[in-house]
């Protein structure tokens, strides 16, 4: 590749970010970084009436939780800012300008109330060739009665002129060659009447100016493509033009339609990377970070999202994904959401996860359940012990919290139907042995130990082993799950055991 690499993310700060503006990111990044390139985080927040407080900082923060760090932003700076588009308002007005002096662009003075009043008269109605010149603006008016518009400072908008009966192309990376007839294609807003410019204007201005070498976005924007690239024709010439690579939708898990927020509501999983609060609705949607995904884990699964390696290859570290990514490898048709596959993902990255590293993510959700950590090495120990039962991190809770505090809850209608006499003896002679063992100064055993000694005990009570291990795990936890039984009891030490079994023997009485 001749130029140094550059790719940019230009999110409008409107909300939360769905994960497919994170997997745009992601491959963003990942084509930057294998090619020694740079990754640009650039805000388009021209639309003023669309702006939302606080959702630049959310997309920021979503980009550092993924490791997805660009290299210039408004945070981290650069030679190219500002990096936000309305703080750089007035260069645009000059390449409006230079469309009206060339004849590509027109000043429009249409009122809303006009272009109501249109819409009504002319179903599905489009401001372009066929309809242009019945409309108010500098090619249906005289010269004489446009300069008076100007001059009285009459609101205005400057469009781009669509030529008549031509073919517009361009050669889309993944998609390969894409045409348009300019015939369908309407003369879109260039400037509004506030001065800012529109996204169509301002993302051609901006990826000129910031020497962008490769532009990705998803398809819904392909559409948008023709006015692209009459502009980068226009302004800069087509030799200037970024390469374009149009990536395919995140469908839903039935595969009809775009995946949406809505979707994720119905269906009960996150679509945003972490949670959005809405000021202007005071609701919060549930992200994947909050939900109890790993920043590795969502990455991953992105990936999987529209590209392979053409392996059965499903777990890549960031340092695999950009050694191995590539766009010939990024797929045309739109990739489904399977959120039982992301978990998946999140157990294996728990799985491989270090056990001191995972105490630290973990410890949030005991706080926030009112499980109090004393000893930080306990709780890595624990975690050791359970994570293989773990999909997400709210799970080490569930599968976890008895470690930490005697069940108030056993599930004795498992226990009771055969429950006896000789079985509740069992139980307090091994009460009774432990407590001995307390007052010789032991306060717990080894897993291998203590099963030795609970299956001699169940020798001399002329009883089965296998008939004691249930009753015995559900006094313990409370319910019929868990790690190895004398493993829990290793782990929670001898008191806690006999306190549990007392407890549970009082509930069978």
């Amino acid at each position: 590749m001749d130029a140094k690499v550059r790719v940019r993310f230009a999110p409008s700060p409107t909300g939360g970010l769905h994960l497919g503006g994170v997997r745009t990111v992601l491959f963003n990044y990942l084509f930057a970084k294998h090619n020694n390139g740079e990754f640009i985080l650039r805000i388009e927040d021209t639309d003023q009436t669309r702006f939302v407080s606080g959702a630049e900082q959310y997309i920021q923060d979503t980009l550092a939780w993924c490791g997805l760090v660009p290299d210039e932003s408004p945070l981290h700076g650069g030679p190219y800012g500002p990096y936000r588009q309305s703080e750089r308002k007035a260069m645009y007005k000059e390449y409006a300008d230079k469309l009206i002096e060339q004849g590509n662009a027109y000043y429009a003075f249409d009122t809303p109330e006009d272009l109501d009043a249109k819409r009504k008269e002319i179903p599905n109605f489009q401001y372009s060739l066929t309809h242009r010149m019945g409309m108010k603006n500098s090619l249906s008016l005289s010269k004489e009665v446009v300069d008076e518009l100007l001059k009285n400072n009459t609101p205005y908008v400057i469009r781009i002129k669509v030529p008549e009966n031509e073919e517009v192309s361009l050669e889309d990376v993944i998609r390969g060659h894409v045409s348009f007839d300019t015939n369908m294609v309407d003369d879109k807003v260039l400037l509004k009447a506030d001065g800012m410019p529109t996204y169509h204007l301002a993302v051609v201005v901006d990826d000129h100016l910031m020497k962008i070498t490769h532009a990705f976005r998803g398809e819904e924007w392909l559409p948008s493509a023709p006015v692209h690239v009459l502009l980068w024709k226009y302004l800069f010439g087509l030799d200037k033009m970024p390469k374009w690579a149009h990536l395919p939708l995140i469908l839903k898990p039935d595969g009809n339609g775009k995946l949406s927020k809505r979707d994720g509501e119905r269906l009960g999983f996150p679509v945003f990377a972490m949670d959005w609060f809405d000021p202007n609705t005071n609701n919060t949607t549930i992200g994947f970070k909050e939900r109890g995904f790993l920043p590795e884990a969502f990455v991953n699964l992105l990936a999987m999202l529209g590209w392979n390696d053409g392996t059965d290859k499903e777990m890549y570290t960031m340092d695999e994904l950009i050694a191995g990514f590539s766009l010939d490898r990024v797929h045309k048709g739109g990739a489904k959401f399977d959120y039982e596959k992301a978990k998946w993902f999140n157990a294996e990255w728990i799985k491989k996860m270090d056990n001191d590293k995972l105490a630290g993510l973990v410890q949030p959700f005991f706080d926030k359940e009112g499980i109090e950590v004393h000893d930080p090495a306990y709780l890595v120990k624990v975690i050791g012990l359970v994570k293989e039962r773990c999909h997400l991190l709210p799970d080490f809770i569930t599968q976890s919290s008895f470690y930490f505090k005697a069940p108030t809850e056993i599930d004795t209608s498992s226990i009771a139907p055969k429950w006896d006499a000789k079985k509740s003896d069992f139980f307090k002679a091994l009460a009774k042995i432990y407590s001995s063992k307390i007052a010789s100064g032991i306060i717990t055993e080894p897993a291998v130990e203590l099963e030795a000694a609970f299956k001699e005990l169940v020798a001399k009570h002329e009883l089965k082993a296998g008939e004691l291990m249930l009753p015995f795990r559900i006094m313990l936890v409370g319910s019929k799950f868990g790690p190895g039984v004398f493993e829990i009891v290793e782990a929670i030490a001898l008191k806690n055991t006999i306190e549990r079994i007392e407890y549970s023997l009082q509930l069978l009485s």
